[in-house]
């Protein structure tokens, strides 16, 4: 079988000799990746590793500048809503938001800033008495359209105008420092102060504050 020099086979493919070899190898030593992409070097596959590893220990720093601040100046400030509570002298009185100071559930609202950052004169607090206030402020009256402060109910004073929040059953007996009686001051309703008695007034519609009260 006859052989076909170099010299006739570059002649008849145009190419050098030698050339054809070399490209031959040179394809058959290189792998290509799906898509044409030849395997990433060495060189290129430390330099994205370095690239995640620099990106996580920025992350990490970030979350550590943030956990760092939070422990130095606390956390937000969160705002509280209204609170109930009992005054020294035992009615219903509203928290301030320092959480120490506990005003008379009367005194919100009443255009004087009570609390130490005036919480107790809010705008969505007052600004549609007596619907805006919480519930724990509000006690009704006989009448739908009266209301008052919760903390005047049962304190012995007319301040519905009909007795309702004097003469409800929730109320307790007069105290030690009140005499019962029908009552004939608008003022009050079933019992009147002590100071009132025997003081040459009738206060009582049974005369008791002038004959049977034994005083203050």
């Amino acid at each position: 079988m006859n052989r076909i020099s170099p010299q006739v086979r570059s002649a008849l493919s145009g190419l050098p000799p030698g050339e054809g070899e070399g490209n031959g190898n040179s394809a058959a030593g290189t792998k290509a990746r799906p898509g044409g992409e030849a395997d990433c070097s060495p060189l290129c596959c430390s330099r994205r590793r370095a690239c995640v590893s620099a990106i996580l220990l920025l992350l990490l720093a970030t979350l550590a500048a943030l956990i760092a601040l939070v422990a130095i100046c606390g956390p937000p400030p969160r705002t509280p809503g209204a609170q109930a509570c009992v005054t020294p002298k035992n009615r219903t009185g509203f928290l301030c938001h320092d959480r120490r100071s506990c005003i008379p559930a009367h005194g919100v609202c009443d255009g004087i800033r009570t609390c130490a950052h005036g919480e107790d004169e809010d705008e969505a607090l007052c600004r549609d008495v007596p619907q805006s206030l919480p519930r724990f402020l509000v006690a009704h009256c006989g009448h739908p359209a009266s209301w008052i402060y919760s903390d005047q109910k049962c304190d012995g004073t007319n301040n519905c105008g009909d007795c309702s929040d004097e003469l409800s059953p929730v109320c307790p007996p007069c105290g030690p420092g009140w005499w019962r009686c029908p009552s004939t001051v608008f003022r009050f309703c079933g019992c009147i102060p002590r100071s009132l008695c025997r003081d040459h007034v009738q206060h009582c519609s049974d005369w008791s504050d002038e004959y049977s009260c034994p005083g203050p």
